[in-house]
């Protein structure tokens, strides 16, 4: 490990504590030059000191010796008999000086040692309020680039980065947080596994060599919990992919199979040259080969729309449409399905995008109609809540539990597990991937009386947009 060597207080403190003693020195005796006789030597010895302690604070050890000695000079030189000579006449002030310049010595290297022991711990504090900071902040994306910049600022450094050992020997760069590396970094830290801390910048004192282990350390250890993370939601995904790869053949093994059977056997039925059949029988054939087309075609559309949305690449253009207009060119979708529509004239048009709000509410239509009890009707009502506009689909079959409501918009998934003329279950999750898309949402209610309501939320067509 190779570390910056401690340079003590500094270049600027050790400047600075020079130039308060040459400048305070020189003024006290400036000031005290002309009432020679009329202080006792003990009082300016004491006045001399106060400069001397106030360069050992602000300078260190050896701009406060330095003062030290000086004073004792000038205290000998201009206010001890005989003046302005270095020659002392009494014993008593022989005394003086040495008892002086020893306890000004002393003073100095005390308060340069305080202030020592000050920045070590306020240096410590700062340090372990990082290890605090970096031990309790979660692992997630971004957590090393989060720890590596804690370490900057907390070193006042320019760069940190965490190198990783290639096979070939050369160091590679796993994150980096601020400017690129110099050819020779202030501190480089083994953190095991190929790995070093390596921080870059004006050279400071050295921080503590096991603080910088702990340091390397930790930065080691978020680089394995991101590697595993990222690992980890890998592992979902290629779990989901599977998940959805096997539900979609099950799926497709019955819901594409059953209406391919109907259009079979309709076929097969009227090429029979040998079968006599009557224009109503004929009739009959070819519109069950037309619906089971139809219904192919609709899994058919459902399964590519959900491919474009899992791929995210459904390509939206909204632009300002009439509530009305989509709903009636849903409802063309869908001639046999009874539906009472209330939308009033004076809806604001949506910003959406009109394909694909017509899809959604195809989709919805036929869950609520599936799940609608014979007999009763489903309902249609648009209304402003807002700056959105809601469409309002209710049917008054079982309804939905609360714990059950966000999975219904699963893919591939019925509330029920039915299979018999259900789909593949893909319906609801198109459509709200649909209104999502275009900055909607969609969220199931309860209807009075028992049922299902599925409110389509989309926002208005404003001036702005």
């Amino acid at each position: 490990m190779s570390t910056a060597t401690p340079t003590g207080p500094g270049r600027t403190r050790t400047l600075a504590g020079i130039l308060l003693g040459v400048f305070g020195l020189a003024g006290l005796t400036a000031v005290l030059v002309p009432d020679i006789g009329e202080l006792a030597l003990g009082s300016m010895v004491l006045l001399y000191l106060t400069v001397v302690v106030t360069v050992a604070g602000v300078g260190g050890l050896w701009p406060g010796l330095a003062a030290a000695l000086a004073s004792d000079l000038l205290v000998n030189f201009f206010f001890v008999p005989p003046y302005r000579t270095f020659t002392v006449q009494h014993r008593d002030n022989v005394i003086t000086l040495l008892v002086y310049v020893a306890v000004a010595s002393t003073v100095a290297v005390a308060v340069d040692l305080a202030a020592r022991q000050r920045a070590a711990a306020a240096r410590t504090g700062i340090e372990a309020e990082l290890l605090a900071r970096i031990t309790a902040a979660p692992i997630g994306a971004g957590s090393l680039t989060q720890l590596l910049t804690h370490v900057r600022d907390t070193l006042h450094l320019d760069s940190a980065a965490l190198l990783e050992t290639a096979a070939d020997g050369e160091p590679r760069v796993v994150a980096l947080v601020g400017p690129p590396l110099s050819a020779g970094p202030v501190l480089s830290v083994p953190a095991g596994g190929g790995l070093s801390l390596v921080v870059d910048g004006p050279r400071v004192s050295a921080p503590d060599p096991r603080f910088l282990g702990r340091l390397a350390a930790a930065a080691a250890r978020t680089r394995q919990a991101e590697r595993l993370a990222a690992e980890a939601v890998a592992a979902r995904e290629l779990a989901e992919i599977d998940r959805l790869r096997t539900a979609l053949l099950t799926a497709v093994g019955h819901d594409l199979r059953t209406p391919l059977a109907g259009i079979k056997a309709g076929v097969s039925s009227l090429r029979q040259t040998d079968l006599e059949l009557t224009n109503k029988q004929r009739a009959e054939l070819l519109v069950t080969v037309e619906e089971s087309a139809d219904r192919m075609d609709d899994l058919v559309e459902n399964l590519l729309a959900m491919s474009r949305l899992r791929a995210g690449a459904i390509s939206v253009h909204p632009r300002p449409v009439a509530v009305g207009d989509v709903v009636a060119a849903a409802l063309r979708h869908m001639p046999a399905t009874p539906v009472t529509v209330d939308i009033p004239d004076d809806l604001p048009p949506v910003h959406a995008d009109a394909g694909l709000l017509e899809r959604a509410i195809v989709n919805v239509l036929a869950n609520a109609h599936r799940v609608n009890p014979a007999g009763r009707t489903v309902a249609m009502a648009g209304m402003v809540a807002g700056d959105r506009v809601e469409l309002h689909i209710i049917d008054h079959g079982r309804g939905v539990a609360e714990a059950d409501r966000d999975r219904i918009f699963r893919p591939f998934r019925r509330l029920d597990d039915r299979t018999t003329d259900d789909g593949l279950g893909l319906g609801l999750a198109i459509a709200r991937g649909f209104v999502e898309a275009m900055d909607g949402t969609i969220t199931p209610a309860d209807t009075y009386g028992g049922g299902l309501t599925m409110i389509i939320s989309v926002p208005a067509a404003g001036d702005g947009r």
